[in-house]
């Protein structure tokens, strides 16, 4: 069994028991999370495509970290114009462990 979920802009495809980073979301290590905007249920038995959700499908996660990814460096510049910058961004994540999905 998995699903297909839309959270911070993005699909994921989750089972249950999978480790998945998603996009920051405002919670506390160790709460419960539910994913609600499930795109599409796969079961033993048959294909659930929502349209664009599939109703009453939920997915639920448990938090286990917040943290950052990996520095990105950039550089940017504009030639002839003595104008150069270079700037970093490390993106905000959310480790969700799936606990169960609910079709």
């Amino acid at each position: 069994m998995y699903a297909v979920v839309h959270t911070g802009g993005k699909q994921v495809r989750v089972a249950p028991n999978d480790v998945v980073d998603v996009e920051k979301l405002e919670t506390a290590v160790g709460e419960q999370v539910t994913l609600d905007r499930v795109l599409m249920v796969r079961t033993e038995d048959a294909t659930r495509v929502g349209t664009p959700f599939v109703e009453g499908a939920k997915v639920v996660c448990r938090v286990l970290e917040q943290g950052r990814g990996e520095k990105i460096r950039g550089f940017t510049y504009k030639p002839k114009k003595n104008i150069r910058r270079r700037f970093g961004h490390r993106q905000a994540y959310t480790k969700l462990l799936v606990e169960e999905i609910q079709a």
